[in-house]
């Protein structure tokens, strides 16, 4: 199957016209022929066409394309002219575009590409979307009722980088049925073309893609009416392997709030048609969220409110370009099909056997799409949820919802039946960082000030990470504080000063569907811990990680030490055996040991696992929680192997500092011998613990000759003199 695109055109002859007048953001588009395996690009500049009989199924439509005048054009393998083939994997911290487009787009290219719009739905690919990796799968966008195709317009970027992505465009005036049902077209060359309705294109669109990848999944994104779609076709297709991600899905359209004015569109008088998009504007989406949406965090007030301000009287004037987009006639129709569809995927809900995640707006004014999103979660077998209180209708056109993110966060995005935390992570974006570490947590740097130190080759001591190895495997071993409130900052550490993912391995429960136990869950820091590389904890993954050459963090201590008790404050529970050690030796990987200290400054326990057992009702709850929770460690010692599973009850106090010290790396290349002796892996596995051990007692020393200990301290010399990354400490 040709690389640049996937999935076959419904094509009229006149296609090519047509395409001319596609917007100034999609002025090129890659298009393939239902029979054909060529494929090319059409500029908006000079294409001819010639159009060959139609035989059954096929259509061949061939095109001549104009690579002059600076435009783009791809050969029949897939690459743009003159560029390589796109490396096999992302970088770290790469740019996924979120931001740089906005709504304003959205409505430019949705006007441009309603001129002369005709013909039956088709695919398109936004060259927006750029040349995938290699192998990537294939991610079908099937609209709502504007039937544009550009609703992944913020997306496009971000979503071509990892994905063959195809949108369905819906010309205005055509009346595909939603299914079934035959339309004939005649064409000035006398060529006939049969194509049935909405559901039987997607699907016949899908199982070609099926044929041509039989073990690769395939991902449609539906909105609001297009997640009728999606859901019809998965019904019908049970034994593909389907990835469903739908954004506010019409199925409820029979319980929508404007129900009682759906028959009042009829009557409208023509000349009222075009106050219509103003009104429905504010009642799918909100214009605020949508300005927003390019606008940085942690501006200044003054500067953010001149941008938002400027960014409304730019799409505002915009948004009459939607009476062309949805005509009076159109609407109607449309209306009409939401109803069928609805329908139709209700009576068949019990049939869809596809992963599928339900996107969910707490301020959808069109549809309850929260009640939606509950009985969906209830009715699919294999459903997930994520709600998102502040958002309106149009939810992808909104801001803080990049798609990629969602589908990294609860681990869909895969190669084959199952998702492999190795082989198909991809590492985060620019935007992830800056939405994780500068927006969503902020605050943990805010007020803990981390500071970090690092031990040279010679047992220098140097503040920062140079004391830390570039090149993997390295395997990062230290204390596990409680909570985990440390992995944060370290993480961000890393990323910010060396360029580097250090992946953590966690606790099995940690992704466990359990975690999915609610219609109305948000994205949450378990999202965000697998968007920065957490996987569980097992031999199989360490050896692949090491293979890979990773930064890998590694807690010995798991959950007993980060749910530790009363004081237990700095105190290691380690299992006695030395596993770790032996598969670093095997790959050679450097072992640095690392000590941190600060919770004591920031939270105090009032409520241990002790105390919470002494209470009836909570004990009950704790021991059926942990007896259906996995066990990853067996210890002679009880408090070693004690790892249950409950939230402390902690107070906040005025925040201290986290101090971290990565301490001498240790090398393991040509020290095979620890391999095949027990009693040689076990001495090295007692020196990283005793080089914890010191490294925490020294942090815990050396943090009483910090002036800025103290939050207040730090906040005064910020105001005066530095940022937060340049508050002084201890001397060394």
């Amino acid at each position: 199957m040709a690389s640049v695109t996937v999935a076959p055109v419904h094509l009229l002859p006149n296609f090519g016209v047509n395409l001319g007048l596609v917007s100034r953001q999609l002025r090129r588009v890659c298009v393939k022929s239902l029979g054909s395996g060529d494929s090319a690009v059409l500029s908006s500049d000079k294409i001819g066409f010639n159009v060959e009989s139609v035989a059954g199924d096929r259509e061949k439509i061939g095109f001549v394309v104009d690579g002059g005048n600076g435009n783009v054009g791809y050969d029949f393998e897939g690459k743009k002219n003159g560029e390589s083939l796109s490396n096999d994997e992302l970088e770290v911290l790469w740019d996924d575009g979120y931001g740089k487009s906005s709504v304003k787009e959205y409505l430019e290219a949705a006007k441009e590409m309603l001129q002369n719009d005709g013909g039956p739905p088709r695919w398109f690919c936004p060259l927006e979307c750029g040349r995938p990796l290699k192998d990537s799968p294939t991610l079908f966008f099937v609209p709502g009722l504007d039937g544009i195709g550009l609703g992944l317009t913020l997306h496009h970027q971000a979503l071509g980088k990892v994905f063959e992505v195809h949108c369905l465009h819906i010309p205005t005036y055509d009346r595909t049925p939603f299914e079934g049902g035959l339309l004939f077209y005649e064409m000035i060359f006398k060529c006939a073309l049969f194509y049935e309705g909405l559901v039987k294109l997607i699907e016949e669109t899908v199982r070609r893609e099926h044929v041509s990848a039989p073990n690769r999944p395939i991902y449609i994104v539906g909105d609001s009416f297009g997640g009728c779609l999606a859901l019809a076709v998965a019904a019908r297709n049970p034994s593909i392997d389907l990835v469903l991600i739908l954004v506010n899905p019409a199925t409820s359209f029979g319980k929508s709030q404007l129900q009682p004015l759906f028959p009042v569109l009829g009557a409208l008088p023509n000349e009222l048609h075009v106050t219509l998009p103003y009104l429905l504007s504010f009642v799918m989406g909100d214009p605020v969220k949508m300005a927003l949406v390019n606008i940085e965090n942690g501006l200044p007030p003054p500067l953010t409110m001149q941008k938002l301000s400027a960014n409304l009287t730019a799409l505002l004037p915009l948004l009459g370009g939607l009476a062309d987009i949805i005509p009076k006639d159109t609407l109607l129709w449309k209306l009409k099909q939401l109803r069928t569809g609805s329908a139709y995927a209700n009576s068949r809900l019990h049939a869809v056997k596809a992963e599928v995640l339900v996107l969910a707006s707490g301020k959808d004014n069109m549809l309850p799409s929260r009640d939606e999103a509950d009985r969906l979660w209830r009715t699919l077998q294999n459903c997930r949820v994520r709600y998102f209180k502040d958002n309106g209708h149009t939810l992808l056109l909104e801001d803080s919802v990049n798609l990629l993110t969602l589908i990294k966060g609860l681990q869909l995005y895969r190669h084959s039946r199952r998702h492999d935390y190795v082989a198909d992570f991809l590492p985060p974006s620019k935007s992830e960082y800056k939405g994780v570490f500068d927006q969503r947590y902020g605050f943990v740097h805010l007020v803990t000030s981390p500071v970090m130190f690092s031990t040279l080759q010679d047992g220098t001591i140097v503040k920062g990470l140079a004391g830390v190895p570039d090149e993997g495997p390295v395997l990062l071993v230290g204390y596990h504080m409680l909570l985990g409130l440390e992995i944060t900052s370290l993480v961000e550490g890393f990323l910010k000063e060396k360029g580097i993912l250090v992946r953590g391995v966690a606790h099995p429960e940690l992704f466990s569907s359990k975690l999915e136990n609610s219609s109305t869950s948000t994205l949450s820091y378990f999202d965000f811990v697998k968007v920065f590389g957490a996987l569980p904890v097992s031999a199989t993954n360490f050896f692949r990680l090491f293979a890979k050459k990773s930064h890998v963090l590694l807690y010995p201590g798991g959950a007993r030490e980060a749910l530790h008790r009363k004081g237990e404050e700095y105190k290691l529970f380690w299992p006695e055996q030395p596993e770790f050690v032996r598969m670093a030796a095997r790959f050679g990987a450097t072992i640095v040991p690392f000590g941190v200290v600060g919770e004591d400054d920031v939270l105090e326990m009032v409520l241990d696992y002790d105390d919470l057992m002494r209470v009836p009702m909570v004990a009950d709850y704790i021991r059926k929680t942990n007896e259906e929770s996995t066990k990853v460690r067996s210890s002679n010692d009880r408090k070693v192997s004690e790892e249950d599973l409950f939230f402390p009850g902690v107070l906040p106090k005025v925040p201290g500092r986290f101090y971290y010290l990565f301490g001498q790396p240790i090398e393991t290349k040509g020290r095979e011998k620890i391999l095949q002796d027990r009693e040689k892996a076990n001495e090295l596995y007692l020196q990283v613990k005793s080089d914890v051990e010191v490294l925490l007692a020294y942090l815990i020393k050396k943090r009483e000759e910090d002036p800025y200990r103290n939050f207040f301290d730090r906040i005064v010399y910020r105001a005066l003199l530095a940022p937060v990354d340049h508050v002084p400490t201890f001397k060394l």
